[in-house]
């Protein structure tokens, strides 16, 4: 691509939905590979099991009497659409959109769930002895695909936006 030139949204749409569909496999994988509750440990401090979570990170609000599934799909949806015209808005903010684009991608894997299962699929978990004070057996809470595009997306924008402060200041 010519410097100066922006990635065409289709482009960020795409590898979004390509971040869906990896997480959507892989939860699909773990649905047809492991009873609910299932450990299998991979090394002394990381396992693959099957978790259902029906809140939010941390398993927020998953002990709510169910309006959290609509709650959250409606957020995600909504999300998605305001990150879509973010992309549209800043063309040529690449690691911007590659932010938003890690984010949407995992929410969306996200929503599916939501809508398909009525909970996320979580298959991710670690424990670290000095976790133990936070988290019961020091195992930090079983998380997926969808999550680490978003928590890397938002690391992304924090990164984006730390640069954008340290430029200096154009003349007004």
């Amino acid at each position: 691509m010519a410097r100066g030139t922006h990635p065409p949204l289709a482009l960020w749409l795409v590898l979004a939905a390509a971040i869906a569909l990896l997480d959507q496999g892989l939860k699909a994988w773990v649905v047809a590979s492991f009873t609910l509750g299932e450990v299998r440990p991979v090394t002394s401090f990381f396992n693959l099991v099957r978790v259902h979570n029906p809140g939010a990170a941390f398993s927020f609000l998953a002990e709510a009497s169910g309006w959290q599934r609509w709650f959250f799909t409606v957020l995600g949806i909504a999300a998605t659409g305001f990150m879509v015209w973010m992309l549209r808005a800043y063309p040529g903010q690449r690691l911007f959109a590659v932010a938003l684009t890690l984010i949407m991608g995992g929410a969306v894997g996200n929503v599916v769930d939501r809508l398909v299962h009525g909970h996320v699929i979580d298959y991710l978990q670690f424990r670290f002895g000095f976790l133990e004070p936070l988290f019961y057996g020091g195992y930090f809470p079983s998380f997926n695909f969808a999550d680490v595009a978003i928590s890397c997306g938002a690391a992304a924008l924090i990164i984006d936006e730390l640069r954008r402060l340290r430029r200096p200041r154009e003349a007004a």
